[in-house]
């Protein structure tokens, strides 16, 4: 495969994600007034979905391993288009958490093996780092597009439509995959699936601080972005009076912001190490959630004094999931699909509990917003100050130990 097909298909995958989750954002006051039901249940159409998709890498990581990265992606890619049309027809909101959870399921397969497979190409941290920096970039692109083009559905056609637009870009994502990509896995573990085998490979990585360091600042990282997708439609929407495009073009500025987080992020990587880089990650996101969490109890008033801050623990999110995405695979080579799996399992636990309490405070949801970022900002910012530089000291010092053997 070439460099530049690489990056495209990485892009594509990782871009399920944003599109899956922010393209019917706009949608969900309409889904909650469709059904009749009240903000918290409808949030579980997200919520559910997220926790399918983190636990779902459990199975399809070891899968992976042991049968290789593209029969696995392109399963995970014929599901998620069956999902994605189910859930464009659902009859009731039962059926359309039912259709979400599978969809997350099949879309924790594609996503999980895009990122494996930058492990399998790429042995130096550094250089993983900035190929899936370029990914997420792709992913940005994505997300900008998604949530405009979600609210431009909604405002032109209604809520199934919008999801119906998943099942045409799941369909596109298989055929290119199914046509171009060549398997990265070189040499597959047959021991991956054995219950011993896969209990060991997974007590080994839970006791390695470096999986810890970089697993919890991707769960504290995505845990103050998963607040704002929760809240922010009904934020928006019902309590500033913004219309479902607008919404979109809001939501469009702040993949933007995300976009240039991932190029600070590979600027930041060309001079300095990924300790350093996570360090300013950690700084932005402390400001951006602090200062949205001020901006709410002094009542500064208007759109703005929510976006801003949010634009800066968003840029925070592009300098720091690069590096924890690697960061999480770097120490097991042989098991990287175990190994993201497992930080997506972490991830999503953290984030489906939050959805859960924040689902309770979704009536008047400006507050609950602004204590749940803020919270994540000052969890990211101990994370890289702390147990980042930590993981590192002890990588070097297990290194220096095995070269003096």
């Amino acid at each position: 495969m070439s460099p530049t097909f690489l990056v495209v298909l990485l892009s594509l995958l990782l871009g399920l994600q944003p599109l899956t989750t922010d393209l019917y954002l706009p949608a969900l006051p309409a889904i909650t007034d469709f059904f009749g039901a009240d903000p918290g249940k409808v949030q579980l159409t997200l919520s559910a979905l997220i926790l399918s998709f983190g636990l779902s890498q459990l199975v399809w990581g070891p899968v992976s391993d042991r049968y290789g990265r593209k029969p696995v992606m392109l399963l995970g890619l014929m599901l998620y288009t069956l999902a994605a049309l189910g859930s464009s027809l659902a009859a009731s909101l039962e059926a359309l958490i039912l259709w979400r959870i599978l969809q997350g399921a099949a879309m924790g397969a594609a996503i999980m093996c895009g990122r494996a497979l930058v492990r399998d190409l790429f042995d130096d941290p550094v250089r993983g780092a900035r190929v899936m920096s370029l990914g997420l970039s792709g992913l940005g692109i994505l997300a900008c597009l998604g949530t405009p083009l979600g609210g431009a559905l909604m405002q032109w056609f209604g809520w199934r439509e919008t999801l119906f637009f998943l099942a045409l870009f799941g369909g596109a994502v298989l055929l290119l995959a199914s046509l171009r990509m060549q398997e990265t896995l070189a040499a597959p573990n047959h021991d991956a699936l054995r219950p011993t085998r896969l209990f060991g490979i997974w007590k080994t990585i839970l006791g390695h601080s470096t999986f810890w360091a970089f697993a919890l600042l991707q769960v504290g990282s995505y845990a103050g972005l998963f607040v704002f997708l929760v809240s922010s439609s009904f934020v928006f929407i019902r309590v500033l009076d913004v219309s479902a495009l607008g919404y979109g073009l809001l939501m469009f500025s702040m993949s933007f912001f995300y976009i240039v987080g991932t190029l600070i992020c590979r600027r930041l990587l060309l001079h300095f190490s990924v300790t350093a880089t996570v360090a300013l990650g950690g700084l932005c996101a402390l400001l951006g959630g602090g200062l949205l969490l001020l901006s709410v109890l002094l009542e500064w008033p208007g759109i703005w004094a929510v976006m801003l801050p949010v634009y800066l623990f968003v840029i925070s999110h592009g300098i720091n999931q690069p590096c924890s995405h690697s960061g999480v695979m770097q120490p097991f080579p042989h098991s990287a699909g175990a190994a993201t799996a497992l930080s997506s399992v972490v991830m999503v636990l953290v984030a489906f509990v939050v959805g859960l309490l924040l689902g309770e405070g979704l009536s008047e949801p400006l507050l609950p917003m602004a204590v749940g970022i803020g919270s994540s900002g000052v969890f990211v910012a101990a994370v890289a100050w702390l147990l980042v530089p930590m993981a590192a000291r002890s990588s070097e010092r297990a290194a220096h130990q095995t070269a003096v053997e």
